[in-house]
């Protein structure tokens, strides 16, 4: 009898732990989830300002139609992306893009001292801003979500219940990596 009672007591206590450990699962599934929804938000307005910005740099310098049809292409190819990590190629290839459309800007005095393509270059810069902010939440939550995953005694179900593998990063890619170590860029506000 007493046997009974201590194995009734053991299952009780293992489903306790069981039901808890799911229940984080899931919780920290939902926070990984909402955070890249927050990104993807983030990623919407920043490729509805890139067609302003495309058409606004078109009027000074007709001739780096190549630049433009890169950012229109890397645009369209973000806009597209659907997994995290297609979503973090296509971004990081517009990222590429931007900053070769501006470093295209800095050969034409008349656009960089243009009060729209400055008013949509601050707007840009403020979403970069943004996005740094959301990737770094979401990774967080993503690195939460993969430690509590792989931890005892949740590693013994996870992969029964739909959360066998980890989430992944939302990692800048090796050419952000690379402008990471270069030297800042020089900043000069005289036209």
């Amino acid at each position: 009898m007493i046997t009974w009672i201590i194995i009734g007591v053991i299952v009780v206590v293992l489903i306790f732990v069981v039901v808890g450990a799911y229940n984080k699962l899931v919780a920290l599934d939902q926070r990984a989830d909402q955070s890249f929804a927050d990104i993807d938000v983030q990623l919407k307005q920043r490729q509805d300002l890139i067609p302003n910005l495309v058409e606004t740099v078109k009027g000074y310098a007709t001739h780096e139609a190549g630049t433009l049809a890169a950012v229109t292409q890397a645009r369209a190819a973000a806009a597209g992306a659907t997994s995290v990590n297609d979503k973090v190629a296509a971004e990081n290839m517009l990222t590429g893009a931007l900053g070769r459309l501006f470093a295209v800007s800095e050969a034409y005095p008349d656009l960089k001292a243009n009060a729209n393509f400055q008013q949509l270059q601050a707007e840009l810069s403020d979403i970069e801003n943004k996005l740094a902010a959301a990737r770094r939440f979401f990774n967080n939550a993503v690195a939460e979500f993969n430690a509590v995953r792989r931890q005892f005694p949740t590693v013994l179900f996870a992969g029964l219940v739909g959360y066998g593998s980890d989430k992944p990063f939302f990692d800048v890619g090796e050419g952000d990596r690379a402008a990471m170590n270069a030297a800042p860029p020089t900043v000069n506000f005289q036209a």
